[in-house]
């Protein structure tokens, strides 16, 4: 009788907890779908067609280094109420913010620019023209922030972060060598050449990009997460960091086991996608460019959101989804802004968006250890996080990530003049 009751007492307690979990879900799901947009879905499939299998290893560390990163931006966000942006503000001094902020509005707008590029690319798999597609994607996402809510753009960013998954298909159709992947996982064959190097740094770039650190501590605060809920917080983003990675391996082996052994060069990912029909056929190719398109989408809304976002929190004006645009101007004509731009130069004929996206992911290796110090710096801070303050073993992979970043970006730069 006894062993009944505690087993209806476990039960309830465990739909209790699912329902919470639920209900919490989003923000660590979303950030970490978003984080395979065209760039990244670019560098990863340029990364698998020109090493094969022989970067599948960095995935791992990026793993890693991507959940101990945004469960901190989640603990910051849920405890302080305030956004990175914000909190860098008050913490590191007004210049310093202003220097950092400018460098990483520039990379973000280039990052735009790219997933209209996507979208472009993968409209013209189906025979639609740029100047079709890349127009009607603007207005789109462009009406959906301005005119809906935050709980209606989350529902369907989660629908966006699931369409993703058709890549662990198109990976399976081109037939990889699974004996191949787990050797090069393993038993990583590491090269010291620029090549190697630069498409490290652009793998860690993309996968753990400085603009989330950003989106994903406004999306807790937005969602109006509190301390209770940091518990399911954090496996919100453990469950995203594994969407991650997953997106990311299939993409690179997809990439391998085609592109790769037929020794087919490409340059973006819509090259990807083409290139595919031929080795995979119509259907693997058609299915590589939803999911670019997808992406595409995905990321023209939430990466300019949090642009406008952490640049309008930094400087002290008012962001945010669910706010009209008479209560935040500023962050609404920023938003604008940055789509009608990076739309508009994608509309340019010859434009050089393989260079735009490559680069965009190597800033973004340059930029994180910048990101990841003032990060660091505030969540130690007692006045700032109480007892939620960083335990020893994230601050050690949180400076191990700084100290490698900074020596491949010195590395890299070297090697440019080399």
């Amino acid at each position: 009788m006894l062993a009944n009751v505690e087993n209806t007492v476990k039960k309830k307690s465990f739909w209790k907890n699912l329902a919470l979990f639920m209900a919490i879900l989003g923000p660590g799901i979303i950030t970490g779908s978003v984080d395979n947009d065209v760039g990244g879905i670019t560098t990863y499939s340029v990364a698998g067609a020109i090493f094969g299998y022989k970067l599948l290893w960095t995935l791992i560390p990026a793993f890693v280094v991507l959940f101990v990163t945004q469960e901190m931006n989640a603990r910051m966000g849920i405890v302080t109420g305030k956004g990175l942006a914000d909190l860098i503000r008050e913490n590191m001094g007004v210049k310093i913010t202003f220097f950092i902020f400018v460098f990483l509005l520039g990379a973000d707008i280039l990052n735009t620019m790219t997933e209209f590029s996507g979208v472009a690319g993968s409209m013209a798999i189906f025979h639609v023209s740029k100047y079709i597609s890349v127009p009607l994607v603007a207005i789109g996402v462009w009406v959906m922030v301005v005119k809906g809510t935050y709980r209606m753009a989350e529902r369907i960013f989660l629908f966006f972060s699931l369409c993703l998954l058709v890549y662990v298909v198109a990976a399976l159709m081109g037939k990889p060598d699974w004996n191949a992947v787990g050797k090069s996982i393993i038993k990583p064959d590491i090269e010291t050449n620029f090549l190697y190097i630069s498409t490290v740094i652009g793998l860690i770039g993309t996968t753990i990009a400085p603009w989330m650190q950003f989106y994903m501590q406004s999306a807790v605060i937005e969602k109006r997460l509190q301390i209770k809920d940091l518990k399911f917080s954090v496996l919100d983003v453990f469950v995203g960091c594994i969407c991650t990675i997953v997106v990311a391996f299939f993409i690179m082996i997809s990439c391998a086991s085609t592109l790769n052994v037929s020794g087919t060069q490409i340059n973006d990912a819509s090259d990807a996608a083409a290139a595919l029909a031929p080795l995979a056929g119509a259907l693997a190719s058609q299915v590589f460019a939803f999911g670019l398109f997808i992406a595409s989408i995905f990321a023209s809304v939430i990466l300019p959101v949090a642009t406008a976002f952490y640049v309008c929190e930094a400087f002290g004006f008012e962001a945010g989804i669910d706010k009209k645009w008479d209560e935040a101007p500023q962050f609404y004509w920023l938003y604008t802004s940055i789509i009608v731009i990076s739309a508009g130069i994608i509309l340019i004929p010859n434009a050089p968006l393989i260079q735009i996206s490559l680069w965009s992911q190597r800033i973004n290796g340059i930029l994180l250890p910048v990101v990841l110090l003032c990060m660091i710096n505030i969540i130690n801070k007692k006045e700032v996080m109480g007892k939620y303050v960083n335990k020893p073993i994230s601050n050690i992979i949180s400076w191990i990530t700084i100290v490698i970043l900074f020596g491949l970006s010195a590395t890299l730069v070297i090697s440019l003049f080399q």
